[in-house]
């Protein structure tokens, strides 16, 4: 199964660009189908009320629940004091399975981080280029997921990306996705150094072509064990905490994402 770890969805209430206007999935599903992409991990636009865009996120996977994946996203400083209620309505009701944060909004906190901990739950934090900041996060919360998009770096700062790396490699709990990376001979040594276990397929849809992206992946040219690890079994390995505490809850187990690698008990 191919699983896109990293879309965006709705409106936001800002106008200085798509980031913060909106993101529709009309082109993005279609682009997505056609590539073979199965199942997608959605957030939210930039917003000025998470918890309003959040449940915006949540009505598209409710419609959808076979085909999208949640995560809830929170800003560190406006959201101070409430993350642990915003981000549990949305595990708890909708079955989302992860946490964004974006740098661009405020640096990550410890109140998101124990939040993720006390929920099993990864955390995609785009940290723009400020890769020092895995360091902390890494040895701090060793038992929280770090998912570090872009190689640390969407506007492809080259060192940030190369120094990113090396935590990739040295920290078992940071991963990074692959959307966005434009300097392939980074993502094939980020493969090579930290292993395939600590990659996944992201696009950054809907503004990024999910089957270019998908593209850079298949021309990796890996062994099809570790490109399935790279296309959806290292996601389904990080959700499925999450996701089995939800359907335990509910006393069932319906077909989740890879439910063979991450069965219900």
């Amino acid at each position: 199964m191919i699983i896109d770890c990293h879309c965006h969805a709705g409106h936001g209430d800002g106008l200085t660009g798509p980031w913060d206007t909106v993101a529709p999935l009309g082109k993005y599903q279609r682009r997505a189908a056609r590539a073979g992409i199965q199942r997608t991990v959605l957030f939210a636009t930039f917003h000025s009320d998470y918890a309003v865009a959040n449940r915006e996120v949540a009505r598209l996977v409710t419609r959808r629940p076979q085909r999208y994946l949640g995560f809830a996203f929170v800003h560190p400083e406006r959201d101070r004091g409430r993350i642990h209620v915003m981000v549990e309505e949305m595990v708890r009701g909708f079955a989302f399975c992860g946490i964004k944060v974006h740098r661009h909004d405020a640096r990550i906190t410890r109140e998101v981080c124990e939040v993720a901990r006390a929920l099993s739950l990864p955390v995609l934090y785009d940290l723009m280029g400020e890769v020092s900041a895995v360091e902390p996060l890494a040895t701090e919360y060793p038992e929280v997921p770090f998912i570090i998009p872009h190689l640390g770096s969407f506007a492809d700062d080259w060192q940030a990306q190369l120094t990113f790396i090396d935590f990739l490699a040295r920290h078992p709990n940071v991963y990074t996705d692959t959307s966005g990376v434009r300097r392939f001979d980074l993502l094939e040594q980020a493969v090579r150094r930290a292993g395939a276990h600590k990659v996944l397929f992201g696009s950054d849809g809907p503004w990024l072509h999910p089957g270019l992206e998908l593209a850079k992946v298949r021309a990796l040219g890996l062994p099809p064990g570790d490109e399935r690890l790279i296309l959806g079994g290292n996601l389904v390995r990080l959700i499925g905490p999450a996701l089995r505490a939800y359907w335990r809850a509910r006393g069932g187990c319906p077909s989740v994402p890879g439910a063979a690698a991450a069965p219900c008990r």
